[in-house]
């Protein structure tokens, strides 16, 4: 691990990586990148064109056995399975599906993860996911149960979730996916929000009509490579 507190170094930095799906199923190779501190960036490409991957990559679901990345001051090709927890504290994660317990109401649902990253004082817990809520819109939301919320609460629940630990950096496939395009817009004021208060955000996505209204730097992943793009097609 490195600290990064009283550095400049990048949130995210990937060199000469080749990024692998099932053991040895090459999807990208030679990526290089990185992100700033506070800084926004989309990634786009077609469906299997390795967006998730590359995510998976970044929060350790997938092995960086090629090259080398790091993202908030760990090192992805030496982590510690023992410190993959520890990394994901320190990262934010959003699903296109939500992922909330249906069989548990939102409070619940986000004690579960509170308790899962080493939280066990009740009434910090309590706090913690009363500002978060908040923070999302979602303030009387505590005591109901996702199947009684829209599309757009339960990704908001699901955002809520990510903020949690307080992370460095949020990490969203397919925040809007599922979601209509007046929904999807509100869902993106929320993370330029984030963003703007100094949360790192990458941000895969193929709609388009959100990158045109809120243009940000964009990595394209195409043809097995990642790109740099400048334009909002």
């Amino acid at each position: 691990m490195i600290n990064t507190a009283f550095t400049n170094q990048p949130i995210v930095q990937v060199i000469n990586a080749d990024i692998f799906q099932a053991g040895d199923k090459l999807i990208l190779e030679n990526v290089n990148f990185s992100i700033g501190k506070g800084e926004f960036v989309y990634m786009i490409g077609r469906t299997g064109s390795g967006k998730s991957s590359l995510l998976k990559t970044l929060y350790a679901d997938l092995p960086l056995t090629k090259g080398s990345g790091q993202i908030a001051g760990y090192e992805l090709n030496s982590i510690r399975r023992s410190n993959i927890p520890f990394l994901r504290r320190k990262l934010g994660i959003v699903f296109q599906d939500f992922q909330l317990f249906m069989d548990r109401n939102i409070t619940q649902n986000l004690e579960f993860v509170l308790k899962a990253t080493g939280w066990t004082d009740s009434m910090k817990m309590k706090t913690r996911i009363a500002e978060v809520l908040i923070r999302v819109g979602l303030s009387g939301a505590m005591s109901k149960m996702p199947y009684q919320l829209s599309g757009g609460e339960q990704q908001r629940v699901g955002i809520a979730r990510a903020l949690l630990n307080d992370p460095q950096i949020l990490l969203a496939d397919e925040p809007t996916g599922n979601l209509d395009p007046e929904v999807s817009e509100e869902i993106m004021r929320l993370f330029l929000s984030i963003n703007k208060s100094g949360m790192s955000v990458l941000m895969a996505t193929h709609d388009f009509d959100l990158i045109r209204k809120f243009p940000q730097r964009m990595l394209r992943c195409e043809n097995n490579r990642v790109f740099e793009r400048n334009d909002y097609v």
